[in-house]
């Protein structure tokens, strides 16, 4: 079984919030982007996904997790296992996608000081555009594809939990569901991934991987706690 974790509401969801309310062109953030923290909304999700995991049996507990090395992402790993023993481990495959030149920039702000960047990307779409000095999607799933070609998801575990990145989980489900870059689209269009969410893949007799569940929330309204679904600190690419 592998579970797939989206970090909890980061100061940088906030962030990309209010400057889309507000129409501005760029996020008013002062750390990097690595080390953007969790809010306390944030880390409340996480918090809940904990009590959630406590609760499984423990034949339904993860037994290993991997997680991004960005601070929101190994926070949130921290935070819901807190009760359980298991051992956080971190790989940088895993990491949010690198936005370049427009990290964090709003869509209107990178129109308006990029115009002939933001025509390519309208040129080549979502999957395959990669912002000057970043990465595109195609890029991540040349991260994810060497992660599930070692011995990583095999390491100790039989019920691993990933706690990483919105591309990344819409990533992972291109690769483990074999999805064209068109049916891939359709699900970002249809749903964002919230944070703290669950999305869950089940094995079969030989060892191939199943979509069980995606974006699922319930152990976050079970416990009252709000759910957010606000981008990274970075453009809606």
């Amino acid at each position: 079984m592998v579970w797939l974790v989206r970090h909890g509401e980061s100061i940088g969801n906030v962030a990309d919030a209010n400057a889309h309310a507000t129409g501005a062109g760029r996020l008013e953030l002062d750390v990097r982007d690595p080390d953007v923290p969790l809010s306390d909304t944030g880390r409340a999700q996480a918090e809940a996904l904990g009590r959630y995991l406590a609760s499984l049996p423990g034949g339904e507990r993860p037994t290993a997790v991997l997680s991004s090395p960005f601070a929101r992402a190994l926070t949130t790993a921290q935070l819901a296992t807190a009760d359980l023993d298991v051992r956080v481990r971190t790989d940088e495959r895993l990491r949010e996608r690198d936005f370049g030149a427009f990290d964090g920039m709003t869509r209107a702000g990178i129109r308006e000081q990029f115009p002939d960047e933001a025509r390519r990307r309208d040129l080549l779409g979502k999957f395959y555009y990669r912002p000057p000095g970043g990465e595109s999607w195609a890029d991540v799933a040349l991260r994810i594809r060497s992660l599930l070609a070692t011995e990583a998801l095999r390491h100790d575990c039989d019920r691993l939990m990933i706690v990483a990145h919105q591309t990344v989980i819409m990533v992972f489900r291109y690769v483990l569901e074999e999805l064209t870059e068109q049916e891939l689209l359709a699900v970002d269009r249809e749903e964002q991934v919230a944070n703290a969410s669950l999305t869950r893949y089940e094995a079969d007799a030989d060892g191939t991987l199943h979509l069980a569940s995606f974006n699922d929330v319930d152990h976050l309204l079970d416990q009252s706690e709000d759910v957010t679904e606000e981008p990274d600190a970075a453009p809606q690419q």
